[in-house]
C-alpha cells in the first residue's frame, strides 16, 4: 500500500504494516510517529577531505542526505544520532582502526557499512568483512562503481522502512 499526498510532488512510499494511517492535516495520511522521509541517510566517515568531499558530491548526487565526519569517534556519535540507510567508512582513521569503528557501529546500527578504503589486499577485505561491513571498494574508486554499490546497499525501500522504524519507537 502506498502513502498518498494528493499534491505534485508528493511521497510515494511504503506503508508500514504495523502503523495504521492516522489523518493529519487534510489530504495528507501519515504513519504515526510522523512522517516517513522518502530520502536516504548516509553517514559518511573519511578522514581525507578531498575524498570525503567527492564521497560527498556522488552520494548526494545520487539523492542521499549526506553527513560527513573526519574520525571514528565524531562517525559512531553520528550513527547513533542520525540512524542512516548506509555508512561508509574509511579504515585509516586519525583516532581508531576502521575496523574497531565497523564493529562498534555494527553493534548500534542495521544500517549496511561499504568500507572504502586504499587497503588492496584480500585479507584487508576479509578483515573488513568480518569486522562488519556489507561491501569494501579500493581506492581509488570509479563515481559510478560508488554509486551503484550505495544504492544497491541502501535501497529506497528499505531506508523509509528503517527511517520509520526508527520514527515510530522513538518514545
Amino acid at each position: 500500500m502506498l502513502i498518498e499526498r494528493r499534491d505534485p510532488g508528493a511521497l510515494r512510499g511504503p506503508k508500514p504494516q504495523d502503523q495504521p494511517l492516522v489523518a493529519a492535516d487534510p489530504p495528507y495520511a501519515v504513519p504515526r510517529g510522523g512522517p516517513v522521509s522518502s530520502q536516504r541517510v548516509c553517514v559518511v566517515i573519511e578522514d581525507d577531505a578531498d575524498i570525503r568531499d567527492l564521497i560527498d558530491l556522488i552520494l548526494t548526487d545520487a539523492g542521499f542526505e549526506v553527513h560527513a565526519v573526519e574520525s571514528g569517534t565524531e562517525g559512531i556519535i553520528a550513527v547513533d544520532r542520525l540512524k542512516p540507510s548506509l555508512i561508509t567508512l574509511d579504515l585509516g582513521l586519525p583516532d581508531m582502526d576502521g575496523r574497531e569503528a565497523a564493529r562498534l557501529i555494527a553493534a548500534m546500527s542495521h544500517a549496511p557499512i561499504l568500507m572504502i578504503t586504499a587497503f588492496a589486499e584480500r585479507d584487508d577485505e576479509l578483515h573488513g568483512i568480518a569486522s562488519g561491513a556489507k561491501a569494501y571498494l579500493i581506492k581509488p574508486f570509479r563515481p559510478r562503481q560508488l554509486r551503484e554499490l550505495a544504492l544497491r546497499l541502501s535501497p529506497l525501500e528499505l531506508a523509509a522502512k528503517a527511517i520509520s522504524t526508527d520514527t515510530c519507537n522513538t518514545p
